[in-house]
């Protein structure tokens, strides 16, 4: 059984793990594993978890069963878009796909968020599994970004937005 807690820092190693682990399964065959050892090492370098981890307005989850990390989330505040919160991150692992963690850990994040009206991310157009996954929960594809794409990968992607309980 997995919990949804807030991450620490002793968590940052096997958030890493996950997330190269996770990047891989999705994107070596749309990118490369070239290109994907490229962007986890960019994206998720020991100093660029730790920044996420200390943002005063965002949240960084993790799933937890008392020995593994199953899952992870990170949302923070955008600082362009007033009252939206950006879900920048949201991955399970593989083999653990399909049993709620995702869907756990999204909606712990959908409350952390009291000032927030719009949760707002970005996914590659070729992620279908995750396209799928928002859709589920709510969300309304917007637009598409062709520069920025998930974040910071160049790559670009779809947007998705919805409205947050209470607003």
């Amino acid at each position: 059984m997995y919990f949804v807690r807030t991450a620490g820092e002793r968590d940052l190693e096997k958030v890493r793990a996950l997330l190269a682990e996770s990047f891989h399964a999705v994107y070596d065959g749309l990118h490369g594993r070239a290109k994907v050892d490229e962007l986890v090492a960019h994206l998720f370098s020991p100093a660029a978890l730790k920044a996420r981890l200390v943002r005063k307005d965002a949240e960084f989850l993790v799933a937890d069963d008392g020995r593994n990390i199953g899952g992870m989330g990170y949302a923070a505040m955008s600082q362009a878009l007033t009252k939206t919160v950006m879900l920048h991150l949201l991955y399970v692992r593989p083999a653990l796909q399909h049993q709620g963690i995702g869907r756990d850990i999204f909606a712990e994040l959908e409350t952390c968020f009291p000032d927030a009206e719009i949760m707002r991310l970005e996914v590659e157009p070729q992620n279908a599994a995750a396209i799928a996954f928002y859709l589920t929960h709510g969300f309304s594809e917007i637009g598409r970004n062709e520069n920025s794409g998930a974040g910071q990968s160049g790559i670009p992607a779809l947007i998705f937005e919805k409205p947050l309980e209470g607003h």
